[in-house]
């Protein structure tokens, strides 16, 4: 089920953005970026995003296992728990992010891949048109991303 992120979700989006990275990251990033990836991030910072009425979560059993955000010509966050990929859900809320950038947005649609997730967004028409650092961060120490665009 699919809806609108709503005040009192920060921590359950706090939680699947931790428990994927420590999940499906750990390939291409080290332990001490893994273990410093959500720098001075709190649930309060994602009830912040969630006020600006943007981000949907994807709940499984009830549960939320996923959320996608966006803002105008960029999809800024899309985050899965590990046990809920390869279920056509990313992709799903991948095509739902890309509407969310492209409403009011003329050009191409922005992200910063993870170099885990570059194969999952060129599979979905993404090309990459730079590498560079996060910048959608709050503390911890920079870590390698892709800039793509669609």
């Amino acid at each position: 089920m699919l809806r609108a992120a709503r005040a009192g979700d920060g921590q359950v989006v706090f939680d699947v953005t931790r428990r994927s990275v420590e999940g499906l990251a750990t390939r291409d990033y080290s332990a001490e970026q893994i273990a410093g990836w959500m720098g001075d991030r709190t649930p309060a910072f994602y009830e912040t995003l969630i006020a600006n009425g943007r981000m949907l979560v994807a709940e499984r059993d009830g549960n939320v296992v996923a959320f996608v955000d966006a803002d105008p010509g960029e999809v800024t966050r899309l985050f899965i728990l590990p046990e809920a990929t390869g279920l056509g859900l990313g992709a799903k809320l991948l095509n739902i992010g890309v509407d969310q950038a492209r409403s009011g947005h003329v050009g191409p649609v922005r992200l910063e891949a993870t170099l885990n997730a570059e194969g999952f967004y060129r599979r979905h028409g993404f090309k990459s048109v730079g590498r560079g650092t996060f910048s959608h961060g709050l503390g911890g120490d920079p870590i390698e991303i892709v800039h793509m665009e669609l």
